[in-house]
């Protein structure tokens, strides 16, 4: 009978039961989320409907709510107003109320450019709800830089 060498037993188990333990590792984990697919990058179904502006609306029953770039809290909302275009007479925008720090009180506002045009009050409305909050926060940013714009003017 052959003589084996105790060390390179141990080293023969230790990388037995690294290989077991990866193999079960492998097996057990949750797959990969598909990040792209959840924001609606591809996969042609669209984004997650939590991350539009009506999904959060029917998921949460409020409006969403973002940190501005300024570091302020905003809520958004949609309004809508009638154009002087016989092609497009609706116009949808976005407000942004900011609230003061402790949430207690309204402080001031912004309002986006139009983000939809239409020949109905509600098709530019839908056409709102589905922005998605990325394109929200967006529109915020932009509000407040304008307003910074402005006030340097």
């Amino acid at each position: 009978m052959r003589e084996r060498d105790p060390g390179e037993i141990l080293r023969r188990l230790e990388e037995r039961a690294a290989r077991d333990a990866a193999e079960r590792s492998a097996a057990e984990a949750e797959p990969t989320p598909d990040l792209i697919r959840e924001l609606g990058g591809t996969g042609g179904e669209g984004p997650d409907p939590d991350l539009t502006f009506r999904g959060y609306l029917e998921t949460h029953e409020r409006v969403p709510a973002f940190e501005g770039s300024d570091g302020q809290p905003y809520t958004v909302d949609i309004d809508t107003e009638e154009t002087d275009d016989p092609a497009s007479p609706w116009a949808a925008f976005l407000v942004f109320v900011r609230w003061a720090d402790t949430g207690a009180g309204i402080m001031s506002h912004l309002t986006s450019d139009d983000v939809a045009h239409g020949t109905t009050e509600d098709d530019v409305r839908n056409t709102a709800l589905d922005l998605t909050l990325y394109q929200l926060k967006s529109q915020l940013d932009r509000a407040i830089q304008q307003r910074r714009e402005l006030l340097e003017e």
